[in-house]
């Protein structure tokens, strides 16, 4: 697999983000049956500013968030509690970008009492199922979305987030 991560805050060089995003989004692709080497994915890694703007042009919320996907195609299954159809590796890898903010992250984190390390892994498994069409809008597809995401933590070592 291809993370490539673009470093607009230096908090996340700290922090070790590409070492994550790499375990987290290839957990991801894995626990789906995907070949995480036949998959690229584009991250930001970012300030609250750039998020909130980021977050206002594509969403009209004009604040901070943890994170941001944009997958590469629409990928969302019509029946609500479904699992969207998976892609097929071919010549074109991405499977879409993500932004991620180290201030949201870390508030979260600590006003959970999480370590900064397991709240990113999964805002990462989050935003990679997003990318393949996973959401939670609707609460049969959210109650789908969760139960992947406990599952693939689990295989992480990391504790249901919910």
């Amino acid at each position: 697999m291809l993370i490539e991560v673009m470093m607009e805050d230096d908090r996340w060089q700290d922090a070790g983000l590409a070492p994550l995003a790499e375990t987290a989004a290839a957990a991801t692709l894995s626990h789906l049956g995907l070949d995480p080497a036949d998959w690229a994915i584009s991250i930001l890694a970012c300030d609250d500013a750039r998020i909130a703007e980021l977050n206002a042009e594509f969403r009209d919320r004009p604040t901070p968030t943890n994170v941001l996907s944009w997958p590469s195609a629409a990928r969302e299954p019509q029946t609500p509690g479904t699992r969207p159809d998976l892609p097929v590796p071919g010549p074109d890898p991405e499977l879409g970008d993500i932004a991620i903010a180290h201030g949201t992250c870390a508030r979260e984190a600590e006003a959970a009492g999480k370590s900064f390390e397991d709240h990113v892994t999964h805002l990462v498994v989050h935003a990679v199922l997003h990318l393949l069409g996973y959401d939670h809008v609707r609460d049969r597809d959210a109650t789908v979305m969760e139960a992947t995401e406990i599952e693939i933590l689990g295989k992480l070592g990391i504790a249901d987030p919910y």
